[in-house]
């Protein structure tokens, strides 16, 4: 496996142990590539511009994902949107994206790589144009929803362009940038955020968070429509369908979960609300027969069992989800009390995040120099650290302050812990899968990754908001000290799959050398 895996040229965002253990690659196979391709060494300069195309098209729609939340205490007072509605502008890009992801990557295989990311670019363009024009809440969520749906066909594109034009050094230097964008984008963009608003352009106030995109927008599509060169799909008949079933019925459970721990607040938790959270488990059981039956037919399906039956890929993917859930649910809490209950300026708000950023985006650009025998152990040892950094804001918060230095200190530790908790799990889910499942592979992760992200932002940001009522400063904090607690919990769970995790690679390398041995 290690060599049709190095064969396949993923570059650096793959590892390898000394021993040959294995190799993990977030790249789909390489695709068949026309004579048009380019095939540009590193340092051309038409190379150089189709990565800075494609990764700053990436770059800002992972900024989307978190930009807002700095801005939300400045879209409350100015378009007068309840609690519900800012949990819904803030989680509606991400359920769109979260459940076209995979659609959107199999997409781009039928219709061409280059032509969706410039269809997507331009949707997410002119969907950003649309939000900072919104007069209301409720124009703001529906643009915020279809500007979700363009990132969707936009972002899972970025992989394969990669694949496509780039070989050898150049393709290991431009994942190690794919690495680092994708590491540090969504907290950026709560430090970004911070400065948009406070500089208040124009006197728009939130708005140019959005239109900040639309000058960008532009000249990556010139870019795009120059540079990107066409390489014509080369497909099966089963490869040219899409599981419009698994879409149909993904969608209303995802929303059946969302809605009502979104809008259970404001609406007094009415008996509605419960009957869709019910609801979640028979559509769920619905959609995994929908996916079984799809793939009976021949046709790929949204979720492909042969990926859940890997070794290792059930754990990593429950550990995934409980961290993006503490680390979403986290940022847009905090960025609501900073402003909200403390006070704080939305720079100052922003800045705050900037530590955690840093170690973060670091960890996740420099973890695979570690040996591989000892990631497993760094990934049970980094969440147990996260954990800690949870507890300790229960302190920091609980009565009505937030700590002063040991805030911002909490928050690099916060960015370290994760970081290394999460990132070698998401690559080392992948070690074992055939190069020939990578795009499936990764999409999964990704798509589990968004949903946790949509499932912080509403059970913990709604925990926040319910005891927080009143807008008091120790009732705020309060607010920060449960949802703190209730991070350590799930944190904790977090760690007991990763250690499952790091028995399961022990064992497994334990066999191999009595294989080898023997």
């Amino acid at each position: 496996m290690t060599k049709s895996m190095s064969e396949s040229g993923t570059g650096p965002n793959q590892m390898t142990s000394s021993a040959g253990a294995g190799t993990a690659t977030l790249s789909p196979p390489r695709q068949q590539r026309t004579p048009g391709a380019a095939d540009a060494p590193a340092g051309n300069r038409r190379s150089g511009l189709i990565l800075a195309t494609i990764l700053v098209g990436y770059f800002m729609a992972l900024l989307d994902g978190s930009i807002v939340n700095v801005a939300l205490p400045s879209i409350r007072e100015k378009l007068h949107a309840t609690g519900a509605s800012l949990q819904l502008v803030a989680a509606g890009y991400i359920i769109a994206y979260a459940v076209l992801l995979v659609t959107g990557a199999r997409l781009g295989r039928i219709l061409g790589h280059e032509r969706l990311f410039k269809a997507g670019l331009a949707g997410f363009t002119i969907a950003s144009l649309a939000c900072g024009l919104a007069q209301n809440s409720g124009e703001l969520i529906v643009f915020r929803v279809i500007q979700g749906i363009a990132a969707a066909i936009m972002l899972p594109q970025v992989l394969s362009l990669i694949q496509q034009n780039f070989q050898g050094e150049a393709r290991a230097k431009a994942m190690s940038a794919w690495t680092a964008v994708l590491a540090s984008g969504i907290v950026v963009g709560q430090v970004l955020g911070g400065v948009l608003v406070t500089a208040n352009l124009f006197g728009w106030s939130w708005r140019p968070v959005f239109l900040v995109n639309v000058p960008i927008g532009i000249v990556l599509y010139i870019a795009a429509m120059r540079s990107l060169p066409s390489v014509k799909p080369q497909n099966t008949a089963a490869q040219n369908k899409v599981d419009l079933a698994g879409v149909l019925t993904l969608s209303p459970t995802i929303l059946a979960l969302v809605v009502p721990l979104v809008l259970g607040h404001d609406e007094h938790w009415p008996i509605w609300g419960w009957v869709l959270l019910a609801a979640t488990v028979p559509l769920l059981v619905l959609f995994l027969a929908v996916e079984r039956r799809v793939a009976r037919r021949g046709t790929p399906p949204l979720l492909p069992g042969r990926i859940l039956s890997m070794s290792g890929m059930k754990p990593s993917l429950v550990v995934i989800f409980l961290v993006m859930v503490v680390y979403a649910g986290n940022l847009f809490a905090t960025a609501i009390h900073l402003q909200g209950a403390l006070g704080f300026s939305a720079l100052k708000t922003g800045l705050a995040f900037a530590p955690c950023a840093a170690s973060f985006g670091l960890v996740s650009y420099f973890w695979r120099n570690i040996p591989a025998h000892l990631i497993r152990r760094l990934s049970v040892l980094g969440l147990l650290v996260g954990a800690a950094s949870m507890a300790a804001q229960i302190w920091m918060f609980k009565d009505g302050g937030y700590g002063g230095l040991w805030f911002y200190l909490n928050q690099m530790v916060f960015g370290l812990g994760i970081g290394i908790g999460n990132a070698p799990t998401m690559t080392m889910a992948l070690m074992r899968v055939p190069v020939t499942d990578a795009a499936d592979a990764s999409g999964t992760l990704a798509t589990n990754a968004q949903l946790a992200q949509v499932v912080g932002i509403a059970s913990l940001g709604t925990l926040y908001l319910t005891v927080a009522a009143g807008h008091a400063v120790h009732s705020a904090g309060h607010a920060m000290a449960y949802l703190s607690g209730a991070g350590v919990v799930v944190t904790l769970v977090a760690v007991v799959f990763s250690f499952h995790l790091y028995r399961l690679d022990k064992h497994e390398r334990a066999a191999k050398a009595v294989a080898a041995t023997a």
